[in-house]
């Protein structure tokens, strides 16, 4: 199998909308004008492709995206710059095979160039202790908890970006404020947002 890595593109929204819902109870809801709003906002949304089919996403959210779950709001509250894991889902097919890993690693290295920090939400009622101890496997540690309305208490996990400080002095602060113009090192182009859609929210 052939595994590619892409941004998602509006015709990827209804299967992703498919996989959510095969999710269950790992991942919140997400109805046509949230995951609308998500694909015109959000700094990261990647595909994962097998062989051309969809095995599998990842939506982060930055400071300036405007909503998002309670975890979302403790970090907007605590950080001027931040990547935030909205959710990751990989379809029934395709698990066991490290994609989750491979997904992390990709917003990892976007986020190190962005932001000094990257966060999630992971359950601990019910206690989801896959999701605690894969997190904590990539250096995420925990720095509070929330109530989460509906569901009881989670946890925040937080992951520091050690190279973010040097990429800030030596790009972002200086006067140009922006990394080389290297295809590698380019952001996603985010879509116009459609009139009256949720994409306004947030300003």
């Amino acid at each position: 199998m052939t595994l590619r890595l892409r941004d998602a593109l509006a015709d990827d929204l209804a299967r992703v909308a498919a996989l959510n819902d095969e999710a269950g109870l790992a991942v919140a809801p997400l109805g046509a004008d949230d995951l609308l709003w998500r694909f015109q906002r959000a700094p990261y949304f990647r595909i994962a492709e097998f062989d051309g089919a969809v095995a599998g996403f990842l939506v982060a959210l930055d400071a300036g995206s405007g909503d998002g779950n309670p975890g979302y709001h403790w970090f907007r509250a605590r950080h001027d710059r931040f990547l935030y894991v909205d959710r990751i889902v990989v379809a029934s097919g395709f698990r066991g095979l490290g994609l989750g890993r491979v997904l992390y690693a990709d917003l990892i290295s976007f986020a190190e160039l962005r932001v000094p920090v990257l966060g999630c939400q992971v359950a601990l009622e019910p206690r989801d202790d896959t999701a605690l101890l894969f997190h904590a496997s990539l250096g995420f540690r925990e720095a509070g908890q929330v109530a989460v309305p509906g569901l009881g208490r989670a946890c925040i996990m937080a992951r520091e970006l050690c190279s973010f400080p040097w990429v800030h002095e030596t790009y972002l602060a200086s006067g140009a404020r922006q990394l080389p113009g290297l295809p590698w090192l380019r952001g996603r182009e985010l879509p116009a947002a459609e009139p009256g859609r949720r994409a306004a929210v947030g300003g």
